[in-house]
C-alpha cells in the first residue's frame, strides 16, 4: 500500500512515490525500482489494452468519490504512522529514563512500547503487502493483489459458482421467496394490473413500431408458400369435400344457385329469347325463331323452378354424385391431385395474392397498434381483465402458485446450470482484464482506510502484549 511506511523506512528506489501513491519527482530509476519484478509500465502506450490478450481495460478513472475516499486513506496512515512515531519516541525516553534509574516504571514502559512499535512494525508490512513490496524490495508473497489479480478473479468466479449458482441454493432461495403468492397478490391490485397492461401495451406498440412492413411481409409470405409447398393440400380437399357431401351442407348452396338462376330467367326474359334468335340460322322466318324461343325459356324456367322446389331432382342427384366422385378423384387419383398441386402454385405465385398478405399485415399491425394505444379498447381492457383474473387465481390457489414456483424454479436452475460457466468465467475475465496498478489503487481507495486501523490496532495491542509479557517476566523473577 503506498505510503504506508514508517518514518525513516523510505529507502533506495523508494523516492518515486509519495505516501498518496501518486508519483513524486524523483529518477526515472527510481519509479522503475519501485516497480514488481516483471511488471508492464502502465504508462505505456496500450500497455493495459495488451493485457488481457488485448482485451484489457483499466477501472476507470479516479472519481470524485475515489478521490475523496483516498483522501480518508491519507489521513489514517497519518495516524497509524503517528501512532509508530508515538510508540518509538516513547521507547526511547523510556529506556532513557531507565539507564538513568527512573524506576521499575521505566522498564514497563519501555517494554510496551517495544512491543507496540513490533506489532505497529507487522502490521504496516502485512496491510503493505497487500498491495505492493514494502519498501520496494521484492519480497515473496507481498504485492498480493497486483500480482495474484488473476488467480483473485479466478478464485471469486468459483466462489460465486459454489455459493450462488447452484441448482440447490437458487431452488432453496426461490422457494423461500414465494414468487407465485407474492406475484398473485401483486397482480390482483387493479392499479397493478393497470401498470402492466400499459407496459405490455407500450412494449407490443414498440416492437409493432420498429419491424418493417417489407421484413414482416416477407417473412410471412415465405412461411406460407414454403407451408403450402411442403404439404399436399388436394387429399385434405378431399375429405372436407367429401364431409360437406355427406352432410348435405352442398344442398344449400344449391337451393341459392337455383333460386338465384330461377330469379335471373323471370327478370331477362327478353334476353333469352334474343339470345336463342341470335343463334338460329338466317334462312328461318322470324316468328318461328320466337316460337322457338318462348319454347327454349319456358323449359328454362321450368327446369329452373323444378331444381328449386325438388330436393330429390334428377339434376341434384347429379351434383351430388359429381361432388362425390370430386373428393373421392381429389383424394385418389394421381391426375387430380397433381393438376390440383399446380393450380396452387400457380395461385400462390401471383402478385395478387402477395399483395393480399401485404394489406392483410398491414391491416393486423394498424389494428393492434391501434388497440394498444387507446385505453379503452377491448384488447386492453380483455388484457387487464385477464391480469386481476391471473392475479386473484395466483393469490388464491396454492397448486396454481405451486406450478409456477417449480416453472420458475426449473427455468432459473436450468439457467444457472447451464451457463454457470459462462456466468464464472465473465467475473475472471473480467478482473483478468483489469490493469493490476490501477486495480490496486481503486481497491486501496476503497477499503484502505479501513486497513489502517489493523496498524493502529497491532500498535495498542503490542504494547498491552509486551506490558503483560514484561509484567510476568518480572513477576515470575525473570
Amino acid at each position: 500500500m503506498a505510503g504506508t511506511q514508517g518514518p525513516g523506512t523510505q529507502g533506495p528506489g523508494t523516492q518515486g512515490r509519495g505516501t498518496d501513491g501518486a508519483d513524486t519527482p524523483g529518477s526515472e530509476a527510481g519509479k522503475v525500482a519501485t516497480r514488481p519484478t516483471g511488471a508492464r509500465r502502465t504508462d505505456e502506450p496500450g500497455a493495459s489494452a495488451r493485457r488481457g490478450g488485448g482485451l484489457a481495460r483499466d477501472l476507470g478513472a479516479f472519481t470524485a468519490a475515489d478521490a475523496e475516499k483516498q483522501r480518508g486513506v491519507r489521513q489514517m496512515k497519518a495516524i497509524a504512522t503517528g501512532a509508530l512515531a508515538l510508540a518509538a519516541l516513547v521507547y526511547g525516553l523510556a529506556t532513557w529514563a531507565e539507564h538513568a534509574g527512573a524506576g521499575a516504571w521505566a522498564g514497563y514502559v519501555a517494554a510496551a512500547a517495544e512491543a507496540g512499535m513490533v506489532g505497529a512494525l507487522a502490521d504496516w508490512f502485512a496491510v503493505t503487502a497487500l498491495f505492493k513490496h514494502p519498501m520496494g524490495l521484492p519480497i515473496p508473497h507481498t504485492a498480493i493483489i497486483r500480482t495474484k489479480k488473476d488467480q483473485l478473479g479466478q478464485n471469486l468466479g468459483e466462489f460465486v459458482g459454489d455459493n450462488f449458482l447452484s441448482e440447490d441454493v437458487v431452488r432453496s432461495r426461490l422457494r423461500a421467496v414465494g414468487i407465485g403468492s407474492r406475484l398473485g397478490a401483486w397482480l390482483a391490485q387493479p392499479e397493478h394490473a393497470d401498470r402492466v397492461t400499459a407496459e405490455v401495451a407500450a412494449a407490443v406498440r414498440g416492437a409493432l413500431t420498429v419491424l418493417r412492413d417489407a421484413d414482416v411481409q416477407a417473412v410471412i409470405g415465405e412461411a406460407i408458400n414454403r407451408r403450402a409447398d411442403a404439404q399436399e393440400i388436394a387429399p385434405g380437399l378431399g375429405r372436407m369435400l367429401e364431409r360437406i357431401v355427406a352432410d348435405h351442407g352442398h344442398r344449400r348452396a344449391m337451393d341459392l344457385v337455383a333460386a338465384r338462376a330461377h330469379d335471373w330467367l323471370v327478370r331477362h326474359r327478353e334476353s333469352v329469347l334474343d339470345a336463342v334468335a341470335g343463334g338460329a340460322p338466317d334462312w328461318t322466318p322470324r316468328f318461328v325463331d320466337q316460337k322457338i324461343g318462348e319454347r327454349v325459356y319456358k323449359e328454362l324456367l321450368r327446369f329452373a323452378a323444378e331444381i328449386r322446389d325438388m330436393p330429390d331432382h334428377a339434376a341434384r342427384v347429379a351434383v351430388d354424385r359429381f361432388l362425390t366422385d370430386f373428393a373421392h378423384d381429389l383424394q385418389d387419383d394421381d391426375e387430380t391431385r397433381a393438376r390440383v398441386e399446380r393450380l396452387k402454385s400457380e395461385v400462390l405465385a401471383r402478385d395478387e395474392v402477395q399483395e393480399l398478405i401485404a394489406s392483410a399485415w398491414s391491416s393486423v399491425r394498424a389494428m393492434i397498434v391501434a388497440a394498444a394505444e387507446d385505453e379503452h379498447s377491448e384488447l386492453r381492457l380483455r388484457t387487464r381483465a385477464s391480469l386481476l383474473s391471473l392475479g386473484r387465481r395466483l393469490a388464491a390457489d396454492g397448486r396454481l402458485q405451486n406450478k409456477v414456483d417449480d416453472w420458475l424454479e426449473g427455468a432459473a436452475t436450468h439457467l444457472v446450470t447451464t451457463y454457470r460457466t459462462e456466468i464464472t468465467s465473465l467475473i475472471s475475465d473480467t478482473v483478468a482484464g483489469w490493469d493490476a496498478d490501477q486495480t490496486a489503487r481503486k481497491i486501496e481507495a476503497n477499503i484502505g482506510r479501513d486497513l489502517q486501523f489493523i496498524r493502529i490496532n497491532g500498535t495498542v495491542v503490542g504494547s498491552l502484549a509486551g506490558l503483560v509479557i514484561h509484567a510476568v517476566t518480572r513477576l515470575l523473577g525473570g
